[in-house]
């Protein structure tokens, strides 16, 4: 049983890893400009240090990409609600 278990949390997080760093290449070489307008001046050190990440948060970053936001997300906490 644990080891069936084990086996479908490994599949799991193998099937995220490759479905992030399939998305990660395209979003590097052409997305994270339309995102990020201080990423289109990025060079291809700047494209290849971001695809670890981007493969991390891929769904997040495929949400922006999809709805086209180019606003940067304002952070939430208790400081800035306090501010207000």
């Amino acid at each position: 049983m644990a080891e069936a278990i084990a086996s479908a949390i490994t599949l799991t997080l193998a099937l995220y890893a490759a479905l992030g760093f399939a998305f990660a290449i395209p979003f590097a070489a052409r997305g994270a400009s339309r995102l990020d307008p201080a990423a289109r001046e990025g060079t291809i050190g700047f494209r290849i240090l971001i695809v670890p990440g981007a493969a991390a948060f891929w769904p997040l970053l495929l949400r922006r990409w999809l709805r086209g936001d180019v606003a940067q997300p304002e952070e939430r906490n208790a400081h800035r609600k306090a501010a207000r």
